[in-house]
């Protein structure tokens, strides 16, 4: 699927007063996950066009499936809480949008964004859905001023959308919830397509130009890579994300020869697979540009008397920790337990001036690159401590941010917390799983789930600021509901001529040249629940249904693949599911692994299933 960024010379709007709630045109902004100052995080607005106010059910359950398909796709599942998302309902008059395709007498559809397919009505083949750029921009205004991302989810079951600042979706596609994570490939992460064509069907020709900037295309060999440690050097012979190995393969850029990329499908070139590791790194990267590790502290401008506290607030991953070291002169004095506070009472000080200095590294796996992570993945800070005595001040028992507690989440999240900071004593903390305390530090801020190995089943966690200064020793609660049950996905397959069993009890089925699969996923929680499947092991592939077909119609597989509007679906052949059209692929027949598994909205990745087919020419 190809996506641009397009000029379009559209007119600013004069905004009247906004009319009232379910009148069209009227706007009703939903905040759906803010995790912080939208100026400091990647603030992402989603908003409605050719909804009508009975409608917006219908948008709302279009809304929540493409977010759980984006925190389903690393490394949004990882850096969830680094996003805001906004919502802004959009009322409609009409239903729909001008010069669909798919529905006649479309051509006068008017919308509050002007939603309609490029090209103009009439064009069977439309595919680019283009609002007017300017009116959106002042809806998220009404958001956030600092929005970074607007996603337009329009009101169509007609598979389109087109990519920038300003992206737009159809709600009712069964693709539609990948242009976004697609997009946000570009606009947030800056990377290219690595289509090889321009136009669909339509090879792209050879590359002519020198070597690209592009962190995932190159000119050069693997050997040229390690030797002069360029491109994406540090991840050679890896096992990609999206299947495959990492290595070198020629394509991208819109042309078919002369230039290469990382792997054979990731989501720049098909966007069903993941992200591979290469573009996983700059996505982590940028996403890590949006936030400050070290978001708040104690002030530097003023020394800190012995005995004060020196505090600081970081950023928080969802399933890992930062890694938090405090200095004394150079030496460490605290490491290991990822503190944000040092307590300078006890320490041991030379006369005159100290220098107390904390470091908080990023350890993710998913960057390689030390330069990225001395640069962006680590942060510090330094104070001036004397000895001199600070002025007691009572210890406020408050809470001042935390994980969300309005969601689930995941049994391998880190819940974390943070409280009101007194200069002179650190509140102390308590948590409680079931009810039932859990041993971390007094200070510690953070709750690492997935140590405490949690039973299957849904958990309740509580933080405590317990302070003996406090009123009868307590302070203020917070509850979240931990969902540690994973979620199930139930296969349904077309009839086969033959079933049997491997020895290990898979079963085994046997099709005459095709055979089509439907995937039904469910959790014990609200929320789009994601299904996925691979074939032969190679990356795992988003379960969208079937392309332009309406909702449930299943996923079909045969040896050559199925070729809608240009592009080929469910190919068995050696060459991928989504080879394009002109390659020559072997025919897929013989025996296949076809596994599948779900993720549910909190997070939780369900253990996989599989199956064996033999797919056999027709007699």
């Amino acid at each position: 699927m190809r996506f641009h960024l397009l000029a379009l010379p559209l007119a600013v709007l004069a905004f009247s007063p906004a009319p009232r709630a379910q009148e069209a045109g009227s706007a009703t902004v939903v905040p759906i996950s803010v995790n912080g100052d939208p100026a400091a995080r990647f603030s992402l607005v989603v908003m409605s066009d050719g909804y009508t106010a009975a409608e917006m059910p219908e948008y709302r359950a279009h809304l929540d499936k493409h977010l759980n398909v984006l925190w389903s796709i690393e490394p949004f599942r990882s850096y969830r809480n680094y996003i805001n998302v906004y919502s802004i309902e959009i009322v409609s008059d009409q239903s729909g949008i001008r010069c669909d395709p798919d529905v006649p007498g479309s051509e006068k559809r008017v919308t509050p964004l002007g939603a309609n397919f490029q090209g103009g009505c009439g064009n069977p083949n439309a595919r680019g859905i283009l609002v007017n750029q300017n009116t959106a921009r002042e809806y998220a205004k009404r958001a956030t001023p600092a929005f970074d991302q607007i996603l337009v989810i329009t009101n169509t079951d007609t598979y389109g959308g087109i990519g920038g600042a300003v992206a737009t979706t159809s709600g009712g596609n069964s693709l539609g919830v990948l242009i976004t994570p697609h997009e946000l490939g570009h606009s947030l992460g800056r990377l290219q397509d690595e289509y090889t064509y321009r136009e669909r069907g339509v090879p792209g020709g050879p590359y002519k130009g020198a070597e690209p900037p592009s962190v995932h295309h190159t000119l050069l060999t693997e050997e040229q890579m390690r030797a002069g440690q360029n491109k994406w050097f540090r991840w050679l012979g890896d096992e990609s994300e999206s299947g495959g190995t990492i290595g070198r393969f020629e394509g991208g850029q819109y042309t078919t020869a002369g230039i290469w990329r990382p792997s054979k499908h990731s989501m720049m070139i098909s966007i069903g697979y993941y992200f591979d590791q290469v573009s996983r790194e700059r996505m982590v990267q940028r996403i890590s540009e949006q936030v400050n590790l070290i978001a708040a502290s104690r002030t530097v401008d003023s020394p800190v008397p012995a005995g004060d506290v020196v505090w600081i607030e970081t950023a928080h991953p969802n399933f890992h920790e930062l890694e938090i070291t405090w200095q004394l002169n150079g030496q460490t004095v605290e490491s290991g337990r990822n503190l944000p506070y040092l307590e300078t009472r006890g320490l041991k000080l030379p006369a005159g001036e100290s220098r107390v200095s904390v470091t908080v590294v990023d350890p993710t796996p998913f960057l390689r690159d030390p330069e990225i992570r001395n640069k962006v993945l680590t942060a510090t800070r330094t104070w001036t401590l004397v000895n001199a005595v600070g002025t007691p001040k009572p210890v406020e028992a408050a809470f001042t941010g935390s994980t969300q507690t309005t969601r689930p989440v995941a049994g391998g999240e880190v819940i974390y917390v943070e409280t009101a900071n007194p200069p002179s004593r650190v509140p102390n903390l308590a948590w409680h799983v079931n009810g039932k305390p859990v041993s971390r530090p007094a200070t510690a801020r953070t709750l690492p789930l997935a140590d405490l190995r949690l039973a299957p089943g849904t958990h309740a966690v509580t933080a405590s600021i317990t302070d003996p200064a406090a009123p009868g020793g307590a302070g203020p609660t917070l509850s979240w509901v931990v969902d540690n049950t994973s979620p199930t996905v139930n296969a349904v397959l077309s009839t086969p001529v033959e079933t049997k069993a491997e020895a290990d009890g898979t079963p085994h089925y046997v099709f005459d040249e095709e055979f089509t699969m439907k995937l039904e996923p469910s959790d014990d929680q609200k929320g789009y629940v994601v299904a996925e499947f691979r074939v032969n092991g190679d990356g795992w592939h988003h379960y969208y249904g079937w392309p332009d077909a309406p909702e449930g119609t299943p996923y079909k597989f045969t040896p050559r693949g199925t070729t809608i509007k240009e592009l080929v679906y469910g190919s068995l052949s050696s060459e991928g599911l989504s080879p394009q059209p002109w390659e020559e692929r072997t025919p897929g027949y013989g025996t296949h692994r076809i596994e599948y598994r779900a993720i549910d909205a909190a997070g939780n990745i369900g253990p996989a299933k599989a199956f064996m087919v033999t797919v056999r020419p027709a007699k």
